[in-house]
C-alpha cells in the first residue's frame, strides 16, 4: 500500500447496493468507533434500501463509499445521492431556492447521512484520524466527478465534524432535546420530579393524571416480546399520524418487518390500553446491549383515539420512568421541539458539515452560517436561562 503526502493511498469502491457490503466488516468497523449508533447498522441501512423506504425510486440513491487496504476495510460511509430534500431534518430549502432562482442546478446532491433518522452519531465510520481524513477527501472528489451542487453531512459525531471542518466544510449547528439521566441515577420517576422546579413537576403530574382518569394504562414489549400483530398495530398508528398531517409516511411496513427480523433487541414498543385495547402507542429505539453507555431514543408514535396528554405520556413520561426504572444514561427526544423541555428533555448542539462546489454560493452560505451560528448560540443561552430544573441550592420537595 502506498503512501501519498503522509496517508494510505487506499483503494476505493464504490456501492450502489448495501447488501453489496459485508455486513461483519461494515459493522465491526462501526464498533470500533468512539460512539456507535444502532441506526448505523448493517441491518438498519440495508432493510431501508430493500423495503424501497430509501432507494433511488424515492429519491435516495445509495452511493456507499469505502476505503480498503487489501482486504482491510479501513473506512466508509452512508452516502445518498438526493432528487430533493426530504427525511433529512437539516434544512436547505432556502439553498436550493437560490439556485433556482439564478438558473442553477441543486439537484442532485449529496448526503451522508441516515434517512428519515435525525439521530446524532458515526456517520464516518473509519480506523482513526488518518483513515477519516481520507475518507473525507475521497467524498469530496467523488461529489466533483459526479458534478454534484453540494455534500452534505448530518447529525455527525465530533469526529467527523472535525475532520470536515479540516478539509475546508462548512459547520452548521441546530438543536435537539435530550434528557440525562443524574450522577447516581435516579432511583424512581418521583425522584427524577423532585429534581425539577415546582411548576414544572406540578405540570407534569396533572398531564399524567389526565391520562389515567381517561382510563388510559401502559404497558411496555422488548424485542422478542413484540409480535408481529403487535408491529402491525404500530405501522396502523405510525401510518395515521403521517396521514392526517397530509403526508405518505417515509418508512413502509416491510422495513418494520425487517426490524422485527434483524434487530429486534433493538426496539421497545410502549402500548397504551383502555377497556382493554390498544389505542395509542410509541417506538423507542434502543442502542446494542455491549454499548459503554445505555442510550433510547423517541422515533414513532401514534393514536386511534383522541386523549388530552397521550402524546406526552406515550412519548415521553412513560420512556422517562423506563429509563430510570432500567438505568440508563440517555434519552433523545429526536429533531426539534422546544415543549420537550418542560419534560427536562435539555437542550444540546448538534453539527452537521456541508461542501459546496459553486464558489460564489459557497461564499453566500458561509455568510449565512455564520449568521445562523451565532443565532443559534444566541437561542441556547436564551433556553439554558428557563432551564425546568430547580435552581442550584433550591430545597427539595419536603426537605426544609
Amino acid at each position: 500500500m502506498r503512501t501519498v503526502d503522509g496517508r494510505l493511498d487506499y483503494v476505493i469502491r464504490v456501492f450502489e447496493n448495501p447488501s453489496a457490503i459485508d455486513a461483519a466488516l461494515w459493522d465491526g468497523l462501526l464498533r470500533s468507533q468512539p460512539h456507535s449508533s444502532p441506526f448505523m447498522r448493517h441491518a438498519y441501512l440495508n432493510a431501508l434500501h430493500q423495503s424501497h423506504s430509501a432507494c433511488a425510486r424515492t429519491g435516495w440513491s445509495p452511493s456507499f463509499i469505502t476505503l480498503w487496504d487489501g482486504e482491510t476495510l479501513d473506512a466508509a460511509c452512508a452516502l445518498y445521492v438526493k432528487s430533493h430534500s426530504y427525511g433529512e431534518y437539516v434544512f436547505d430549502w432556502a439553498w436550493a431556492n437560490a439556485y433556482q432562482q439564478h438558473g442553477l442546478a441543486y439537484y442532485p446532491k449529496a448526503t451522508v447521512a441516515v434517512p428519515f433518522t435525525p439521530v446524532p452519531g458515526p456517520r464516518l465510520l473509519a480506523r482513526d484520524a488518518h483513515a477519516r481524513a481520507a475518507l473525507v477527501d475521497a467524498v469530496v472528489a467523488w461529489c466533483e466527478t459526479k458534478e454534484l451542487s453540494s455534500l452534505h453531512l448530518l447529525f455527525g459525531t465530533d469526529e467527523d465534524t472535525i475532520s470536515c471542518a479540516q478539509a475546508g466544510l462548512m459547520l452548521r449547528h441546530t438543536v435537539q432535546f435530550h434528557w440525562t439521566n443524574a450522577t447516581p441515577a435516579y432511583e424512581s420517576f418521583d425522584q427524577f420530579l423532585a429534581s425539577m422546579a415546582q411548576d414544572k413537576r406540578k405540570k407534569i403530574r396533572q398531564e399524567r393524571r389526565k391520562v389515567r382518569d381517561a382510563g388510559v394504562e401502559f404497558i411496555h414489549k422488548q424485542g422478542s416480546q413484540m409480535s408481529g400483530s403487535d408491529w402491525d398495530f404500530f405501522y396502523r398508528c405510525y401510518e395515521r399520524t403521517y396521514l392526517e398531517h397530509g403526508n405518505a409516511p417515509y418508512l413502509s411496513r416491510d422495513f418494520f418487518q425487517r426490524m422485527q427480523d434483524t434487530m429486534p433487541d433493538n426496539w421497545l414498543l410502549f402500548l397504551g390500553l383502555r377497556g382493554g385495547q390498544p389505542i395509542a402507542c410509541s417506538l423507542i429505539g434502543l442502542n446494542d446491549a455491549n454499548d459503554l453507555q445505555r442510550v433510547a431514543y423517541g422515533r414513532y408514535w401514534g393514536a386511534l383515539e383522541r386523549v388530552d396528554c397521550l402524546h406526552f405520556e406515550a412519548c415521553y413520561y412513560q420512556p422517562l420512568e423506563w429509563c430510570i426504572a432500567n438505568a440508563y444514561q440517555r434519552f433523545e427526544g429526536g429533531a426539534q421541539g422546544e415543549h420537550k423541555m418542560a419534560r427536562a428533555l435539555l437542550p444540546i448542539k448538534t453539527s452537521s458539515a456541508h461542501w459546496l462546489s459553486h464558489p460564489a454560493f459557497a461564499d453566500a452560505v458561509a455568510r449565512f452560517l455564520e449568521r445562523e451560528g451565532a443565532g443559534v448560540e444566541n437561542y441556547l443561552e436564551q433556553l439554558e436561562a428557563r432551564s425546568p430544573l430547580r435552581a442550584p441550592g433550591q430545597p427539595a420537595p419536603g426537605i426544609l
